[in-house]
This record gives structure tokens, sequence and C-alpha cells, in this order.
């Protein structure tokens, strides 16, 4: 076991902030495990290594022996959060809810331990909680205090419209806090005014506050904007290995190192020694392929992932694969869009009849394996290396047109 100084160093790491850092230690300084809680509400059913962030950390608090929640909230799922929404977002369904539930806990043991992790649903206590005490923790904020949140400041300012279960969610998630005595809440820097509600609850209903850990939002794999299934920039948990491997082959070296601290779990002092090898002259593609090689073998197993840095390398020598690959977005209006149209559009040939004759001739490959027949269709799902002859490549993304 660290002690209580040498932990929260290693907690620190990659975090946005933590409030309170003096309160934390004190807790850990204790020598007693410590209830961890992060809620994540159902509302899409796959999860992408941004989703993670959160998750990892919640895996180094198991690591040092301490308790760990995943909460899924349920109950929640229903209001909608509108954490970074200018529109009331439309709430789920209970059955698009539960089938959600059911993927992520399928997802999160490939990182958190299942002897050392409880699974919990807020609706457990929500739906207990009925009408009247429904209005009773809706009497312990002010419509004042809702109004400093941004997204409601500036809804309200430019006369969009806010629903008055919108302000329910704050006090939802602050309350399965105290419902479950938390010690720890972690969540993105985007609820930190959800966080902060659970502080001031679990204070009115008389409970020692909780610490607030808020974690930076990944860059996709452009680098730019966040890891994003709707800007086709993201690693998703259930991608097969090569194409993981490939995306994280395919970022910069600058990109790696943000990776590095917030998806590895390599303690400080090898990262420190990582850098500095660097700094004496290693090649920064050695370093990318141990962190392709520790991340797909998380998610694939070790076999898959040898097997895709073998892939990878032998593409490489060759050089079918160059380094950094653009990422792009593709829509269709149907059910699926056929081969030939993604190439197109992905301006990889002038035109459709170009791009058939490119299948026909054997030049096009997806994640790999070649496409020969051209009636080959592609459905939404996660981005894919689509290469055409020897130095057309794309990670192409296909979603609907909205």
């Amino acid at each position: 076991m660290l002690s209580a100084d040498e932990q929260l160093s290693e907690l620190k790491r990659g975090s946005s902030e933590i409030l309170l850092e003096s309160e934390l230690l004190t807790k850990l300084k204790r020598g007693k495990p410590l209830r961890i809680k992060a809620g994540f509400d159902p509302t899409a059913p796959d999860l992408h290594l941004g989703h993670t962030v959160l998750i990892n950390k919640m895996r180094r608090f198991q690591d040092f022996g301490h308790d760990v929640i995943f909460l899924i909230g349920d109950f929640t799922g229903l209001i909608g959060d509108p954490t970074g929404r200018n529109a009331t977002r439309p709430p789920l369904t209970p059955e698009d809810v539960q089938a959600n539930a059911r993927t992520y806990q399928d997802q999160i043991f490939k990182i958190l331990d299942p002897a050392k992790t409880t699974v919990d649903f807020n609706s457990r206590w929500m739906s207990q909680l009925g009408a009247a005490g429904m209005i009773q923790l809706a009497a312990k904020s002010t419509v004042a205090r809702m109004l400093e949140r941004d997204e409601f400041t500036k809804r309200y300012k430019s006369g969009q419209p806010i629903a008055i279960h919108e302000f329910l969610y704050p006090l939802v998630q602050g309350y399965d806090s105290v419902a479950l005595k938390a010690d720890v809440e972690l969540g993105g820097t985007d609820q930190k005014f959800n966080l902060l509600m659970g502080r001031q609850l679990q204070e009115a209903f008389g409970q020692e506050p909780q610490i607030v850990l808020t974690m930076p939002l990944l860059e996709g794999l452009d680098g730019v904007n966040k890891m994003s299934k709707s800007l086709g920039n993201y690693i998703g948990v259930n991608e097969e290995a090569d194409s993981m491997f490939g995306k994280l082959m395919s970022i910069s070296d600058e990109l790696m190192w943000r990776y590095f601290d917030l998806l590895s779990f390599r303690p400080n002092a090898e990262l420190a020694s990582l850098r500095q090898q660097i700094a004496d002259g290693r090649n920064p593609m050695e370093i990318k392929f141990e962190l392709a090689m520790e991340i797909t073998t998380r998610f694939a197993g070790a076999a898959a992932a040898e097997q895709a840095r073998q892939n990878f390398s032998s593409r490489s020598q060759r050089r079918e694969i160059p380094e950094n690959i653009e990422k792009k977005t593709l829509t269709i209006e149907g059910a699926s869009l056929g081969v030939a149209a993604a190439i197109k559009q992905a301006g990889l040939a002038d035109s459709t009849s170009a791009a058939t004759r490119l299948i026909q001739q054997g030049a096009v490959r997806i994640d790999g394996e070649r496409i020969e027949d051209i009636k080959t269709a592609l459905e939404p799902g996660p981005a894919r290396l689509l290469q055409v002859g020897k130095r057309g490549f794309a990670y192409i993304e296909v979603v609907r047109s909205t």
C-alpha cells in the first residue's frame, strides 16, 4: 500500500481539479478504504476511450485499496443530462436505458476489477423517494443557484426554454452521493456543477462532504476536438485489435503523452523515464508502440494485441501505412453506404465509377481486408481504416445524415 502522499501524487496525474485536495489527503491519511463514486447515464450502447478516462481513475483508486461504485444512472437517464446542451435533451425510454446499461457492464470490466467493483443503479433509491421526497429535495436548492450553471445561464439569456425537470438533474445526481455516502466523486470538467451539488446536499443531510475530482475531456484522434462518435475521431472500446492499434499509432507525438497521462496505468516514474529516453534520442515511434500495446491488450487481449502489432509493423515496413492518417466522417441516407460511394466521399477517387474500377482491380482494403465485391456496403459504426491503392488512406466513420 502506498502512503497517502504517494497515492495523492498518482491520483493527481491527468486530473483537472481536486476540491479540496487538502480534504482528500486528510481522508487518505485515515488509512480506511474510501467510497469512490462515478456515475454514467446509459445514453448510448458503446463506450470509447474518452469515456474510460474516469474509469481508469477509478481503477487507480481500486489499486490503492479503495471501494469503487460504478453508478448507472438509469433514473437520471430518463431525465436527460443538460450538460453541454443548448436545448432540452430528449429523454431515453426505459427500454433504451436498460439495454445500454447491460452493455456498459460488459465493457467496464475490461478495466475495473469485478471482485472489487459495486455496480449500482440510482433508480434503487430514487424510485422510493416519491413525489413528497422529490419536493423536499427540490427545497434544498434555489432557482438562483441553478442559474449559476453556465448552460442554464446562456439559455435563459438567449431566450431558449429550460424545462423544469432539467433543474432536477443536478439535484438527483447530488442526492446519489447522499444515498451512497460517497467520499469522492469523479466526473468530467463539464460536470463540475453537478459534482459540487453533491457536496452541498451531503452537508444539508449532515454528511461529511465528498471530494470532487474532475478529469479533462480526452481529445480525439484529430488532437483538437474532444473524442466523440459524432465527430468520427474516436476509438471504440470494442473495436477490432488491428483498428485500435492502428488508430493509436496514428496520433501525433504530442498527443501521445496526453494519452499516456489519461489512459495508461504506468506509474509516474515510468512515464518520466520514457520522456527521458526520447530526450536521449530514442525514436518516439517506439514509445508509441508501447502505448498502443498497453491499450490494445487491455481491451482486446494480449494475443490479439501482439498480432495487431505484428500486422502494423509488417505494413509499415512495406510503407503501406503512413504515420498520420486523416479522419473523415461519411454520411448515408439509407441503411448503408456502398464502398464505392464511400471511397468517393472520402476523396480517394474522383468518381464512383473510378472507385468501382479500383475495387474490381483489388486495390481497396478495409481494416486490412481486401474488398472484392463491388456491392459491399458499410453500415454506421466505429471508424475503420480505408486503403485505396498504395498511398490512399483514411479513417472513415459512417454516420446517418440528420
